[in-house]
């Protein structure tokens, strides 16, 4: 796995954690990107409207999302470019805790549309 904060510093911080969940802050401009990088099982709440384009192993997905949204996010690996006209802002709760029947290996979805 690779941990986006170490991946991206400059669009990730970590703004909460204790042992159960990370709470990380994500902002970006049009056209920034991100290098690849692996979030567990997490909600997402969007803070501004944006469009992406998702790069992960099982294809690439264009979302066009609206802010003040929350959305459940299966675990996944990917890597993003913002394509719209404005900044993407985002916030993601990480959960550490694995659901009830997983392997000690890392489940990798694919990206939440």
């Amino acid at each position: 796995m690779t941990d986006p904060i170490l991946n991206n510093p400059q669009l990730y911080r970590v703004i909460f954690e204790n042992e159960r969940v990370r709470v990380l802050e994500y902002l970006d401009q049009p056209g920034d990107s991100t290098l690849p990088h692996t979030h567990p099982d997490s909600v997402m709440v969007t803070l501004s409207p944006f469009q992406r384009r998702l790069q992960s192993p099982a294809g690439a997905v264009e979302v066009d999302l609206p802010a003040f949204e929350a959305r459940w996010l299966d675990a996944q690996e990917h890597s993003g470019v913002n394509i719209g006209q404005t900044a993407t802002h985002t916030i993601f709760v990480e959960l550490k805790e694995r659901r009830p029947g997983d392997s000690d290996e890392a489940r990798l979805g694919p990206v939440a549309s």
